[in-house]
């Protein structure tokens, strides 16, 4: 008699899209004090014709890819899981960055001063990365599964781009404003941008981000089918040992 075996565990899907939203995650936080300036062919009205954005942007972006496709996998639930869980992740690679910049370093050491300012992000680029990310992450999961629950299982491309282009939105808003004007005005640290300058810097940003949310939708298609399609063979295989 042949019985049906229970998989125990996370899958290697799981496994892989929590490696990627981690990585992704982490190396945003240690890409984020570059600020990287594309020179566009026309000028735009608010940017003109330069876009500035922090280098963080496309590792950033690829968290909302693997946080979609977790989500229409598994659940809204399973992805605020993941959301919130890098939340507390980003302090201790924070923790782990700062004790090191902290550390007593040895003669044949790369400078310290080199190494603090590549690595020590400052406090308002911190606490404005903190507060985009718990928000705009956990507003992306939610809209993502409530289109889910409106349009059915069709429709993937509608609630990948409308979730992410609405979080990136927010993200962008939020990052901008307190790490570069609430927060330097706040806490006194750092000078406060002008608001041309702040919007120069939003539509910028979320320009780009906004073009790669519509690039990505294919790319989340092919990750969800080859997922689902091993998914459903490895549960038939299992039945039938």
């Amino acid at each position: 008699m042949r019985q049906t075996q229970t998989r125990h565990g996370p899958t290697i899907a799981q496994v892989a899209l929590i490696g990627l939203f981690v990585t992704a995650l982490v190396t945003a936080q240690l890409t984020a004090s570059k600020v990287l300036a594309f020179e566009l062919p026309v000028a735009l009205p608010i940017t003109g014709a330069q876009l500035a954005l922090p280098g963080a942007a496309l590792a950033y972006a690829l968290t909302f890819l693997a946080s979609d496709c977790y989500t229409e996998l598994y659940g809204c639930r399973a992805g605020q899981v993941v959301v919130n869980v890098g939340f507390v992740l980003n302090f201790v690679v924070l923790a782990l960055v700062w004790s090191t910049i902290a550390a007593p370093a040895a003669p044949t050491s790369v400078d310290p001063g080199a190494f603090e300012t590549a690595l020590g992000a400052s406090t308002n680029i911190v606490i404005g990365s903190l507060l985009a990310y718990v928000v705009s992450q956990n507003w992306d999961v939610i809209v993502f599964h409530r289109i889910r629950e409106s349009t059915g299982p069709e429709k993937l491309w509608l609630r990948n781009i409308a979730s992410t282009a609405s979080s990136q939105a927010i993200d962008t808003v939020i990052f901008v404003t307190v790490a570069f004007a609430v927060a330097p005005a706040v806490l006194d640290v750092g000078a406060v941008l002008k608001p041309d300058l702040l919007l120069s810097l939003i539509v910028g940003q979320y320009l780009l981000k906004l073009a790669i949310a519509l690039l990505d939708t294919p790319v989340v298609y092919a990750i969800v089918s080859l997922v689902r399609s091993r998914e459903e063979g490895s549960a038939e295989d299992a039945s039938t040992a």
